[in-house]
């Protein structure tokens, strides 16, 4: 059997694709080229699915999340608040898995930051 090898794209609608474009970049440090193209780092990616009324995403209309892994979560979140990011307050631990904390992007979009045990 066939199997996919990793995350080829993820891809956003947003009402200004550039200002979205240039969020990423200038708060998270997402470096990717003129078409779209981001080298990641090597580590672990995870798939998982959740029921239809988790609050976990945010916004109820908000079907996926992107989770970003981050090498120091309180340097990324204090980066961002620095940049007058909507930054949730609450950051959670999960004994043997890391450390979590939440962004919400300029179009709305929770975005989950991960630094690994």
């Amino acid at each position: 059997m066939e199997r996919v090898v990793g995350i080829g794209g993820v891809f956003l609608r947003a009402s200004d694709p550039d200002a979205l474009n240039a969020w990423y970049r200038e708060c998270l440090g997402l470096d990717a080229d003129e078409h779209g193209l981001w080298k990641q780092g090597a580590g672990p990616t995870v798939f998982a699915t959740f029921e239809p009324d988790t609050d976990y995403f945010g916004s109820p209309d908000q079907q996926v999340m992107l989770n970003f892994r981050v090498d120091d979560l309180d340097a990324m979140l204090a980066q961002l608040r620095a940049k007058g990011a909507d930054v949730a307050a609450d950051i959670q631990e999960m004994d043997g898995v890391g450390r979590f904390g939440w962004v919400t992007d300029p179009e709305g979009h929770r975005v989950e930051l991960w630094q690994p045990a």
